[in-house]
């Protein structure tokens, strides 16, 4: 099994190293960690995009590239995530592990140096962000919120969210809106890039061949410019513990083909800071998490009501999204039997290969993380965001002891608190 050390390199700077020969690669992220907030969400999303565009010392974008081929052909991206209420911006990089390069060259160091170059030391003109850098990244990013709208499904389960989580941080997009982007200056956006190297927890997530001692100088020098602050700022999330008397309904018509039905549920305040989460956990893949769910075998196979039919868990948030795709007349019907499928679970009428097979695709899903250095540096973001230390084959270990009751038990705790429809025009 890898080795997995985390340890503070400066106050609110923290390192996750993965120890281990398993890859090829290594990969390397530096992540921002601020609470995600409607006025700030755009800036923070497009400063990682600027930063991507030069450097002081690799001014354009081809001046990066050929600093990146020095490294075996190495990649360094941008990413933008979310996390509960967490905003998460930063880069993430993948490079030749050190143990296969060619001369027995450090690979470690540089791209370190490079990745932390990208961030702290952009290219700038009269003080400032480019203006051409900010201008042309402001109108990719407001083409990548506009282009949302053409992936139906993804469309209409951020739809739902923004009505369920109206006037929660929750409910904020990642990438911001477009009116807040399309305010963005050169100005403003040097003036956000400086508050978050201030303000934010910043995580930094390592796997390879390289020793946590040599990986955490690398990034200590790497990052030594970063400002100081013993007060960066712990993610937070707020959890609404039931939903109202009555579910809020949302339709809303456009020319498409297809229905999309989504419905959000409360889980009572049930977060993965509990100790019956693994029971949540494994409910919502019986109830619709795999293909072996409920949702799935009744609702689309047998009935044929839904193209698709799934349920996600968001664990910090307290929630658990149904996205279907029907016929428009089928509303009714869908939403019935969909809702029925719950009851059967909060009734604890689940089949022994129903609950076994959903325990078996999530705890293999929990194993093959560490197969992925992607992967696994998404569930410890996760973690991260959470506060929580939980590896994989711990979190895995929790769900083989879930019981068939514990599994129903946690189902009840859900609440229906928000409907969203998306239909065809009319005529």
């Amino acid at each position: 099994m890898p080795q997995v050390i985390r340890r503070e390199l400066f106050p609110g700077v923290w390192l996750r190293a993965v120890h281990t020969g398993k890859f090829k690669s290594s990969y390397l992220s530096v992540t921002l960690l601020a609470p995600l907030d409607r006025e700030t969400a755009g800036a923070n999303a497009l400063i990682p995009e600027v930063l991507r565009r030069g450097t002081a010392i690799h001014s354009d974008m081809e001046s990066l590239s050929a600093a990146l081929d020095e490294l075996y052909g190495g990649a360094i991206e941008p990413a933008v995530r979310k996390r509960g209420e967490t905003q998460c911006v930063g880069f993430a990089a993948s490079f030749l592990d050190d143990a296969y390069a060619l001369k027995g060259e450090k690979i470690l160091e540089p791209a370190a140096d490079l990745m932390c170059e990208i961030l702290l030391k952009p290219y700038t003109q009269n003080g400032v962000f480019s203006a051409d850098y900010t201008a042309g990244e402001k109108a990719n990013l407001v083409d990548r919120i506009r282009a949302q709208i053409n992936d139906k499904r993804t469309y209409a389960a951020q739809r739902l969210t923004q009505e369920m989580c109206r006037y929660e941080a929750f409910g904020a997009d990642k990438l911001g809106d477009e009116k807040a982007v399309a305010a963005i200056t050169p100005e403003s956006l040097w003036e956000r890039y400086q508050e978050l190297l201030r303000t934010a927890q910043v995580e930094i997530y390592y796997c390879g061949s390289a020793g946590p001692d040599r990986v955490a100088e690398a990034l200590k020098r790497a990052l030594s410019a970063l400002p100081v602050n013993e007060n960066r700022a712990d993610p937070d999330c707020e959890v609404r513990v039931s939903a109202g008397p009555e579910p809020v309904v949302t339709e809303e018509a456009m020319d498409v083909t297809q229905g999309k039905l989504a419905l959000g549920f409360r889980t009572g305040g049930l977060t993965c800071w509990e100790e019956d989460y693994p029971a949540l956990y494994l409910a919502v893949a019986v109830f619709g998490g795999t293909t072996l769910s409920k949702l799935f075998m009744n609702v689309r196979e047998r009935l044929s009501l839904c193209y698709y039919a799934s349920a996600t868990l968001e664990k910090m948030k307290g929630l658990v999204l149904v996205s279907s795709g029907i016929e428009f007349d089928k509303y009714q019907t869908a939403r019935d039997e969909i809702l029925a499928q719950l009851e059967a679970v909060k009734r604890g009428e689940i089949e022994d290969w129903e609950l076994e097979g959903s325990r078996r695709t999530l705890i293999g899903a929990c194993m093959a993380t560490l197969d992925d250095q992607g992967r696994q540096e998404e569930f410890w973001l996760g973690q991260a965001s959470a506060g929580l230390e939980e590896s994989p084959e711990e979190f895995a270990a929790r769900l083989e002891t879930v019981t068939r009751e514990q599994v129903a038990a946690a189902a009840q705790k859900l609440e229906l608190d928000t409907i969203y429809f998306l239909k065809g025009k009319e005529g």
